[in-house]
């Protein structure tokens, strides 16, 4: 046995800093987090103004969600194998070397777009092995009774860089180019990893030590395919993110073709959402969230479903008038909705999940997080082309809200807490 390895049951008894360890993991994943948020902002921006092709930009979305999907299996049986602090520090220097590859590239004139493609995927590659890893240490860092809501504060963080990032990613870009960017996401990702190797975690000793990978793999099936609610839970995450990403990516098109096309009103669409997002944590970490974590998941999903709907008859259907401030307020609900389901989510597997599967079950989370977006665009993009908008918000809310309507009947009971 490694000589840092505990049993999972007397982890956080050995904590008595819990408190100020909380505090370095959350902000340097917070500092590393917006460098990440920059770079996908300039990349996305640079490749719309360098080609202004649709098949680019398809592309660089496919090199940018399948490698974390493939790997996220892999990087779950991993967490639960080794040290999830080292997963997580080892992870966020191999994207900041390869972003620093890049940028010397095209500081030194580099053309092409393989590079990029290149970057994109080493970087998803590792977000597949780090986010499990993130996931399943949290738990061993914070009490069970704190951790809906210092989730809930790093959701609120989160949000917060939905709405720093953009304005600060176009103001680099704008006066230094995208190689600055680069520089500055190494800049953060250094700066979190310092922050993170502060704190002493232990290894979790289990039956993922004793067998090979494929076994780990089974067994991580096999244990989500045998509980209830970790099933139900991922289903039902499967389906909020495949039918919810219609107002994520289409929304913008939505205000282009039925308000306007001034940047001002797209730029107001990205911060009520943003907005929303940050309230909606901000009030999960004053309140900690509903008991039963279930009953909260499948009101929160019928919930996005009658947003989504909203969105659609804010337009122009059905005879109304389209209102642009109806739409902002009802947006700002959604992110609200959004913070809230994630939140549960995250606090729901880490408090029924077993310590040492929990890298699998996060795994498999993000397997099906990395597949749900890119399949949901690719669904109500072309459908967006063929009606209107408003009528695609409408049809994808009432699927969501069938759906939550299912998920409630017989849904079973994860109370805070418990396993």
């Amino acid at each position: 046995m490694p000589p840092d390895a505990v049993d999972a049951t007397n982890a956080l008894a050995q904590r008595p800093h819990w408190l100020r360890d909380t505090v370095l993991f959350v902000s340097g994943q917070t500092i590393s987090l917006l460098g990440s948020n920059l770079v996908q902002y300039a990349i996305v921006w640079y490749l719309t103004l360098q080609t202004k092709s649709g098949l680019v930009l398809a592309l660089a979305t496919v090199f940018g969600f399948v490698p974390q999907a493939i790997v996220s299996v892999l990087g779950g049986v991993w967490a639960d194998r080794y040290n999830r602090k080292l997963l997580v520090i080892s992870a966020d220097a191999a994207i900041a070397a390869t972003t620093l590859v890049l940028a010397i590239l095209l500081w030194q004139g580099a053309t092409g777009l393989w590079p990029i493609y290149l970057t994109l995927a080493i970087r998803s590659a590792g977000a597949g092995i780090q986010l499990p890893a993130v996931g399943a240490l949290l738990p061993q860092v914070v009490p069970g009774a704190h951790l809906m809501r210092v989730n809930g504060i790093n959701m609120s963080l989160q949000s917060a860089l939905t709405i720093l990032a953009p304005a600060l990613a176009a103001a680099l870009f704008a006066a230094f180019g995208l190689q600055a960017v680069l520089f500055v996401d190494v800049a953060t990702a250094i700066v979190g990893i310092a922050l993170v190797a502060i704190i002493p975690v232990a290894t979790i000793t289990g039956a993922a030590h004793s067998v090979g990978y494929l076994d780990n793999l089974r067994a991580g099936l096999a244990y989500v395919r045998s509980h209830a609610v970790i099933r139900r839970t991922l289903t039902l995450f499967a389906a909020a993110f495949f039918l919810c990403a219609a107002p994520g990516y289409l929304t913008p098109l939505m205000v282009v073709r039925t308000f306007g096309d001034e940047v001002w009103r797209l730029t107001a669409n990205e911060l009520a959402f943003g907005v929303g997002m940050l309230a909606g944590g901000a009030v999960i970490a004053a309140v900690g969230g509903l008991r039963d974590r279930m009953r909260m998941l499948i009101w929160t999903a019928g919930a996005f479903g009658v947003l989504s709907i909203a969105l659609g008859l804010c337009g122009n259907v059905l005879g109304l008038p389209g209102s642009f401030w109806l739409f902002l307020v009802v947006m700002t609900g959604f992110g609200v909705g959004v913070a809230a389901f994630s939140t549960a989510t995250m606090t729901l597997f880490q408090e029924q999940v077993e310590p040492q599967m929990q890298g699998r079950v996060f795994g498999v989370q993000g397997v099906v997080l990395a597949l749900a977006m890119p399949l949901g665009m690719v669904a109500f993009g072309p459908l967006a082309d063929a009606i209107s908008v408003e009528w695609v918000l409408i049809a994808a809310g009432v699927a969501m809200v069938a759906v939550s309507a299912l998920a409630a009947r017989g849904a079973p009971t994860a109370l805070a807490g418990g396993r």
